[in-house]
């Protein structure tokens, strides 16, 4: 397994592959639009990546705005984007901290499993709170008033019921002190055989994930997904 911050500096193909497998009967979309129907926003996306949510969200949004620090990353989401077809989207290298963005520009502020790294790569003297509360801050900066923040994080990669990792649950519990909402879907990867499975699944979570895995040509790894949203 490598070091996360290395994997999305070097490894963006090989990520995007893993995550490409990811949500295979398509529960995410339906959870966003419950919570804020998506048809016709401006979005920004904070640690876009390789582009998972912004190709779910192009086709349907009017506008996706779209930041990561990674050069990499961004590289692999506009290859996917371009051969989308779409043409309501940006993409520019940016912390979540510090997004060269206007007030006021949006209707959704959403990041997908990447606001947690403001809390795992400082934890340091608590200064996980600081940097998660300047991240949070920029989010709302960008909103138009009766907008919408929106997080999904990991419940437990290897789980069938939502199990908050150890080094986040002080992050989930100030976020429920922060009055956000919040709710959990199964996001199950499907990979196309079995070795494929166990090349991705070492790739970025590391040989006891393999253990998972089911026994299917296909094998399914299940995965929780927790959503936490606040107006």
């Amino acid at each position: 397994m490598l070091d996360h911050h290395d994997v999305y500096l070097t490894s963006a193909a090989e990520y995007d592959e893993l995550v490409s497998a990811e949500d295979h009967e398509q529960h995410i979309l339906p959870a966003l639009n419950a919570i804020r129907p998506l048809a016709g926003l401006d979005v920004v996306e904070l640690g876009a990546g390789s582009g998972r949510l912004t190709c779910l969200l192009a086709p349907i949004v009017r506008s996706i705005q779209a930041f990561d620090l990674s050069p990499a990353m961004l590289a692999v989401a506009q290859r996917k984007l371009l051969a989308g077809g779409w043409n309501n989207w940006r993409l520019q290298e940016a912390d979540h901290r510090q997004l060269p963005l206007a007030d006021g520009v949006a209707d959704v502020a959403l990041s997908g499993w990447s606001i947690c790294y403001t809390v795992t790569w400082y934890q340091e003297n608590e200064a996980w709170r600081a940097e998660l509360g300047k991240a949070l801050a920029e989010m709302r900066r960008v909103l138009r008033p009766g907008g919408v923040i929106i997080l999904l994080e990991t419940q437990g990669t290897g789980q069938t019921t939502p199990l908050a990792p150890p080094h986040l649950a002080d992050y989930y519990a100030y976020l429920d002190a922060a009055g956000f909402a919040s709710t959990w879907i199964r996001t199950d990867y499907r990979f196309a055989s079995q070795a494929e499975a166990a090349r991705l699944v070492r790739f970025f979570f590391g040989d006891d994930m393999l253990a998972h895995l089911g026994p299917q040509p296909e094998p399914i790894l299940p995965e929780c997904t927790g959503i936490w949203w606040q107006t």
